[in-house]
Parts: structure tokens; sequence; C-alpha cells
């Protein structure tokens, strides 16, 4: 797109902002000019629509910020080149997250969803360094790091959250009915540890619903394959997925209240797995009753070749099915990352991730009163436990199964450690909600730099590196 382009839409979007803003001010009423009589005048003023109360003042600075940025970026990008543009546009929103943290833990994570659905995000326009590149599973990451599942919940900012440059997006998890989750407030900032605690409870608004989204996404994505003039790659690695140029993984949960998980997590699969470039079997929040359970040998087993036996009766074109993967938590023994690791090599299991939050309070969160709320820690503090984890499962399964490193990543330095302690993909989340859009190209050029100082030349090279 030219900045000429660019500049029009900026313009548009701009004045779309402009136009919704002066609702909230209360702007010159809409009722036609009359000379009816008094009576008449005063049916009129009856059935007037009523003035629209202003918002609170923290939208106000944050409608104002945006305003701000859209100005500065129109006044911007008629002087710079696309790629200075989209810099500076990941560097501006640097600008407006302090404003996020000035609002409820989980309102701004709704508010940030719903940004990134409807465009109000940057947009990665520029290419990521050709070392971050690797293909895993029969597909071509342009980069290892990830979204993790939990931020869009409900496949509502796919296309945005990709847009932003992340090499894959995961979403959920999803059950199959809809559910409200725990009570709130059940999302904590603990801004001094860089943490968060979450004790949300698989709220989801249903597979139904996920469906619908992603089946319109899928389908907008195949008529631009169809009207598009460039002839199909014939290299055996697909470019991208199916959701776009990255990859789509979807998380599967299970209902509260179900007592046959099995039939969850199998109704998931027959209802998604059309749209994923990789499913998840979720057996690790720590705010499900009974889920962890799943993660026993005998348990896991009988639920995987369920879920597998689901997976591959369904027909398939000739990319076959997705991969499976399960995600395990970081509060395990060493006997239950023997079992688990047992099962994912009898039963060849396309990966784990590992891993999701976690239930023990490690120093110094474990001084913090919101930090002995029940629920599960991610952020910083879950960094090391979930990395020790994360060495533990490459040794046992002794590198034949991809592995993503989850939990505490907060820069290119710390994605580079999970890498070494033998993940093929690494995912963030805690560190996105602190740090905003900024983040994603500087933790990739990060990562970059850390392979290339070392000598490496692509990801896979550097893949369990501290055990050679």
């Amino acid at each position: 797109m030219s900045s000429s382009a660019v500049a029009r839409a900026w313009r548009r979007s701009l004045r779309d902002v402009l136009l919704r803003g002066s609702a909230w001010r209360g702007g010159a009423s809409t009722r036609p000019a009359s000379t009816a009589s008094a009576s008449g005048a005063a049916t009129e003023a009856a059935a007037a629509p009523k003035k629209v109360p202003p918002p609170p003042r923290k939208g106000r600075l944050l409608t104002g910020a945006l305003i701000g940025l859209a100005i500065g970026g129109g006044a911007y990008v008629s002087t710079a080149d696309e790629a200075k543009f989209c810099g500076w546009l990941f560097k501006a929103t640097e600008l407006v997250n302090p404003l996020f943290a000035m609002l409820d833990a989980e309102f701004a994570h709704s508010l940030a969803v719903k940004a990134a659905a409807h465009g109000f995000v940057p947009r990665e326009k520029r290419p990521d360094p050709p070392v971050l590149g690797l293909d895993v599973w029969g597909r071509k990451f342009a980069n290892p790091i990830g979204l993790a599942a939990g931020f869009d919940k409900n496949a509502e900012a796919v296309e945005g959250l990709l847009g932003m440059g992340f090499g894959f997006v995961e979403v959920g998890s999803v059950t199959p009915h809809p559910q409200e989750g725990n009570p709130k407030p059940r999302i904590f900032r603990l801004r001094e540890h860089g943490a968060v605690i979450n004790r949300c409870g698989f709220n989801s608004e249903g597979i139904v619903v996920v469906a619908k989204r992603l089946g319109a996404q899928h389908g907008k994505r195949k008529m631009e394959e169809t009207s598009t003039s460039t002839s199909p790659s014939t290299s055996d690695i697909k470019q991208g997925g199916k959701a776009g140029p990255g990859i789509l993984g979807v998380n599967l949960g299970k209902n509260k209240t179900s007592e046959d998980a099995a039939a969850d997590y199998v109704q998931g699969v027959h209802t998604l797995s059309q749209y994923a470039d990789y499913l998840v079997i979720n057996i690790s929040s720590p705010n499900t009753p009974g889920l962890r359970k799943l993660q026993g040998r005998k348990q896991l087993k009988d639920l995987v070749k369920k879920v597998q036996a689901a997976r591959d009766e369904m027909q398939w074109a000739e990319d076959g099915p997705p991969p499976l993967l399960v995600k395990i938590a970081p509060d395990l023994s060493k006997q239950d990352l023997e079992d688990i690791a047992a099962v994912a090599l009898a039963l060849r299991l396309d990966g784990l991730i590992i891993s999701n939050t976690t239930v023990s309070r490690p120093p110094p969160v474990d001084t913090h009163s919101l930090a002995q709320e029940a629920g599960g820690l991610s952020g910083k503090p879950l960094f090391d436990l979930s990395t020790n984890i994360l060495r533990e499962m490459y040794i046992l399964t002794r590198g034949k199964i991809p592995l993503i490193g989850c939990g505490g990543v907060s820069s290119g330095e710390d994605a580079y450690k999970k890498i070494r302690s033998g993940a093929t993909l690494v995912q963030l989340y805690t560190a996105l909600a602190y740090a905003g859009p900024a983040l994603i190209p500087r933790i990739k050029a990060e990562l970059a730099e850390c392979l290339e100082r070392d000598g490496f030349k692509s990801v896979q090279e550097a893949v369990g590196a501290d055990f050679r």
C-alpha cells in the first residue's frame, strides 16, 4: 500500500472516531425545524431523544489519545515511507498503553480485544528477519513468537492480532456451551512483579459462536486465494495457514458442569478443527474444578485416544488433519512429567504446550495480598518454573515432539532461553498486556540478535542447544 493510500485510510479512521465522538459530546439536535404551535412543540420536546451522557474521564482520555495519534500519524505518513510509518505506529502505542493501565484489568483486556478486532492496532508491514523463519507440522512460520490462549478467547480479533506480527495466534479456551466463568473481579494486576492473577474459569461464548466467526474468516480467506492471480506454491511447506499469513491454533476446554470431559473435547474437534492449523487439549487451567486430574497417566491416555479418533474419523483434504497438542500445568511432579511424556510418545502427540499458569506463589509474589487469592499466576514469576518444566520434558521426550514454551516471556532473551531449553515455538500473553503492541517487533528483533550473536543460522538450529 502506498503512503498516500495509507494516509487516506488514516483520515477515514480519524473521521469515524470523530463522528462517534460527536454523540458523546451531545452535539446539535437532529430534530427538524418546526413552526408548529406551542402544544406541538411540547410534544416534540417530549419525544426528543435523551442527551447521551459523556463517557467517564478515563474513556475521554483514551479517546483523546487515539485522536491525537491519528492526527500525528496523518501528518507523519505524508513524509515517511511505509516501513518507517509502520515503526512509528508501533512506537506510538507506547503513549496509549499507560491509559489502559488506568482501567479495570478485565475491562482493559476487553477494550484491547475490540481494538484489535476493529483494526485500531498497528499492522506489521516489514518482513521478519529471515533467521526467525521455521517449518513446523508442514507449515511455514514467519517467526516463532505466538500469542497464547486466553487473550482472544472467542476468536474476535484473529486477523488484527496476526496482522500485528505474531507468527501464530491461539484462540480460546473454547467450551462447547457458553458459560460466564467465575464471578468478577477475577483478573488482578501485580505490576511490581510483572504478573497477573487470573481466575476467569473458562468464560466462553461457546463453540457455535466461535465457529461462526472462524467460518466467516475462513470463507474470506478462501475468496482472497481464489481471486489472486498468483499460482499456488509447489513447495511441500505451505505458506501461512487457514487464517491468513500466520498460523491459527484453537484451544479447546470443557464446561465446568460437564461430567464427560472427553465428550466436550470431541465436540470441539468436530466443530472447530476445520478452521484450525493446530488444536490444543487444555487440561491445565487451575480454575476449572477437577480439570488438572486429567493429566494423570491413565486419564490422559484415554482422553487423547478419544480425541485423536474423533479427529481422524473426519474427512480431510490432502493437507490432512490439524496437529493435536496438549497444554500442561507447571505444578507437576517428576512422576507426573514422566507419565505425560510416556503418553505423548506412545500416542504420537504432535506437541505439548509448557505451560499454563501456576497455583504456587514463588517469592516475592507470595507476600502480595492478591497473590493469596485462588487463581493462576502468570508473568515474570512463572518464567523459571515453566522453563524448568520445559527442560525436563525435552529430556523425557528426547526432543521427538515439538514443544511450545509459554510462561513469563517478556523479551527476546527470554524467548531465546526457552528455545535453547527445548522449545520450537514460544508464546506470550502477560507481557503484551503490560507493554502493548510495541513489544512484538522488539522481541523479534532481540531474538534475531541473540541467534546471530551465537552463530545460529535459524531458530531450529538453536532448539535444545543447552543439551548439546
